[in-house]
């Protein structure tokens, strides 16, 4: 069973027998179906069923000329909303199957965020135009969780909201600067760096790291498309998955100044979910890319 099932509200399909169940049920009653032609004699091919507004699952595999499916691997998915992220994507392509992940790098937290791809079908027809270059937009992502928790939030004055948005802006400013090769700006963040573990050790002695680090994001585990995070939340709704009658939270969470959704199980979530507070847990990043 795929481990993150349990996050759009499958967390009870236990056996191999439901589970075929399941996916046998997607493909005969799919709410989307698309294809793309990979060789003369094969399609690829994706049915996805919708069990609540932009949470479901996906079923993959091959269709040949006679219309014979063979299924090859399934995912849950979660379309977020909004737009995530303005910088360039890259694309790649696992190597055991057909399937994408997509790979962004955004100043805002300065490392690669590498996501699964969830319009794979999409990428493909751009890339089949021929055109040398496939160009992108914006990228929207999400994030599929089995587990969290819900903190208070930092303690902080107006004037230090302030400040902490200006320290983030410069900050952008020089990690852009040094990126086009200026030693200096990247001598500047190292200083910077180094004062920064400088006072959180100080801080550590008499304080909780959750009181000092008010938001972050890192991967997690040997997956390369799994992170940790912890992140503001802005908003939040609750809704239901139409087949197994669990109750999913939507939270719209401010990562380090990443804007993404993440989905959980309600009776998985420890504390009060309110906007203000922060969520903490361990994620599973997917992401759609808009295409110019």
């Amino acid at each position: 069973m795929h481990q993150y099932l349990e996050a759009i509200g499958f967390g009870k399909v236990i056996s191999k027998a439901k589970l075929d169940q399941l996916v046998n049920h997607i493909e005969w009653n799919y709410t989307n179906h698309e294809l793309i032609g990979v060789d003369r004699e094969w399609d690829f091919c994706e049915f996805k069923k919708e069990f609540a507004p932009g949470i479901g699952m996906a079923l993959c595999g091959y269709m040949d000329i006679d219309e014979m499916f063979t299924k090859e691997y399934y995912y849950p998915y979660f379309y977020g909303t909004g737009i995530t992220s303005y910088s360039e994507v890259v694309v790649e392509r696992r190597m055991d199957r057909e399937d994408y992940v997509g790979i962004c790098e955004d100043f805002k937290i300065g490392i690669s965020l590498i996501f699964k791809l969830q319009n794979s079908v999409e990428y493909l027809r751009e890339k089949d135009k021929g055109t040398k270059t496939i160009k992108y937009s914006s990228v929207t992502i999400s994030g599929l969780c089995n587990e969290g928790t819900v903190l208070f939030p930092i303690k902080k004055t107006e004037e230090q909201r302030k400040s902490i948005k200006e320290e983030s802006k410069n900050r952008m400013s020089l990690l852009n600067e040094a990126r086009g090769g200026d030693s200096a700006a990247a001598e500047s963040l190292t200083l910077e760096d180094m004062d920064v573990y400088s006072q959180v050790s100080k801080r550590l002695v008499s304080e909780d790291v959750l009181s000092i680090v008010d938001t972050y994001i890192m991967p997690y585990g040997i997956e390369c498309d799994r992170y940790s995070i912890m992140g503001e939340i802005k908003a939040m709704q609750l809704v239901e998955n139409e087949f197994s009658k669990a109750k999913l939270y939507i939270l719209s969470l401010d990562v380090n100044g990443l804007n993404f959704d993440v989905c959980i199980p309600k009776d998985k979530l420890t504390g009060v979910p309110l906007v203000g507070r922060r969520f903490k847990g361990d994620v599973w990043l997917q992401g759609k890319i808009h295409f110019r």
